[in-house]
């Protein structure tokens, strides 16, 4: 199957990078070759930094990957040369094409972060306007803003250690995420039973507890990495035998397509995180009223960091060999404690929730405020509207009565009216009282002369 991202190619370097926010997806366990192609879909779907540059990210190291030279210097590099930049000088030697095209990578990455900026700028209302610019100049971090044409080694050490940074801080803030759901759900809750009289209200509040005594009978979890959750693999999704559990050769089980003989290391993020649905399961179902979703994947993400904490020992976010065997020698891994759920012990106190409510009380008050200014502004435009219109009623009038005194003047003066667009409009001739007079008199004077009085008549 031709992908354009292939993860099963990636050295350690690449992985240190890429594995680190691994907690954000997680790989389905499928032992069986006959759905091969399905799970290089599924992990190609979600293999996903979560980084607003992800797409810039991996696309630089496909390209990287490409160059023989290189590579090779890639598979040989530990993580301390990744992360102080010392990996990023073998740039100067990677071939022409290799360059060229990485340029106009970051060319591309430059452009969509201008129409990012511009976009985001023309939203926001002017009081604002300095504290967003400076938010979304933090954007720029994963590349060298002072050349904006050519990918440098100065760019592949600024990506490196922003998205080291930018990940090593993503567990951080999604533990904040969550611990605000929390806060939002609670309040939410306490806010609907105010609604309530006293006898809907203690119904209620009885029918949330039996859904919280309900979510809280389940089986027992086993600690992330234990012996008895490994072994609990082993024998339901090996088919081998509980009592010959080798750690060795578990760790050399092919977890997933993620794994790899090439290196001594397991990406073990991603391989324990597909274990750990199989803990997360007995807790948790989506069918179920009583059941959320949102505190399953941070359980999820509270497991992965257990592992990490307790057998990732030089913190490059893999698992050698070495390290897991090293883990299996600890106390905890043989006789842990119960692993506790989230419902074990609240993620927030009652004074972060106070402070919590307090701050959603003053988000509403600016909101009524910023309302109450729309209102008057709409009404302000309203009523310079009616002006308008009253102005505009004031000129018609104005015009009519200016076209009715023009008629009356034109008249007047013997001029014929003027019509709607001010053109003459002409009538036909009327006659004038005193040319008919003239007429009727040039008539009488056609006439026989009348005889004098003083003449005799005939007889």
């Amino acid at each position: 199957m031709t992908r354009s991202f292939n993860l099963m190619n990636l050295k350690p370097g690449w992985l240190l990078l890429l594995s680190i926010s691994a907690g954000v997806w997680s790989v389905p366990i499928d032992r069986n070759g006959d759905n091969q192609e399905v799970k290089e879909d599924v992990q190609e779907e979600n293999a996903d930094t979560g980084l607003y540059y992800d797409r810039y990210l991996r696309e630089v190291i496909e390209v990287l990957e490409t160059d023989p030279h290189f590579r090779e210097k890639l598979q040989t590099a530990n993580t301390e040369d990744i992360k102080n930049g010392r990996l990023s000088k073998e740039l100067d030697l990677v071939g022409h094409n290799v360059r060229t095209r990485l340029d106009e990578l970051k060319r591309q990455e430059v452009s969509r972060l201008r129409m990012l900026l511009k976009a985001k700028l023309d939203s926001t209302n002017t009081q604002s306007l300095q504290m967003d610019h400076a938010s979304l100049l933090k954007q720029f971090e994963h590349l060298d803003p002072h050349n904006q044409n050519t990918f440098e080694a100065k760019d592949l050490e600024l990506l490196i250690s922003t998205a080291t940074k930018d990940l090593e801080n993503y567990d951080a803030e999604r533990h904040e995420e969550f611990k605000r759901y929390e806060m939002l759900k609670e309040h939410e809750r306490r806010e609907y039973l105010k609604g309530l009289d006293q006898e809907k209200r203690e119904k209620e509040e009885k029918r949330m507890q039996e859904l919280k005594e309900k979510h809280r009978q389940h089986p027992k979890v086993n600690a992330p990495g234990s012996v008895a959750q490994l072994r609990e693999v082993w024998e339901e999704t090996d088919g081998l035998d509980p009592q010959e559990f080798n750690p060795k050769t578990f760790f050399k089980l092919p977890f997933s397509s993620f794994h790899t003989d090439e290196f001594d290391t397991n990406p073990v993020v991603q391989e324990l995180e597909a274990l750990f649905t199989k803990e997360l399961e007995k807790v948790y179902d989506p069918k179920n009223e009583e059941d959320d979703m949102m505190e399953m994947e941070e359980e999820r993400l509270r497991m992965r960091e257990h592992i990490m904490k307790n057998v990732d020992t030089n913190k490059d976010r893999l698992v050698s060999l070495e390290e897991f065997l090293k883990s299996t020698e600890k106390k905890e891994f043989n006789s842990p404690k119960e692993w506790e759920t989230l419902d074990a012990k609240p993620v927030y106190t009652e004074e972060e929730l106070q402070r919590f409510e307090a701050e959603l009380r003053d988000k509403e008050e600016e909101l009524k405020r910023r309302a109450e200014t729309l209102r008057q502004e709409q009404e302000l435009l309203k009523e310079r509207g009616k002006a308008l219109e009253a102005q505009k009623r004031e000129y018609q009038q104005a015009v009519l009565e200016m076209s009715q005194r023009q008629k009356e003047q034109q008249a007047a003066d013997g001029q014929p009216p003027a019509g709607p667009n001010g053109e003459l409009q002409f009538q036909p001739e009327a006659h004038k009282p005193e040319d008919k007079a003239d007429h009727q008199a040039e008539g009488q004077n056609n006439l026989p002369a009348e005889p004098p009085q003083n003449l005799p008549l005939h007889t």
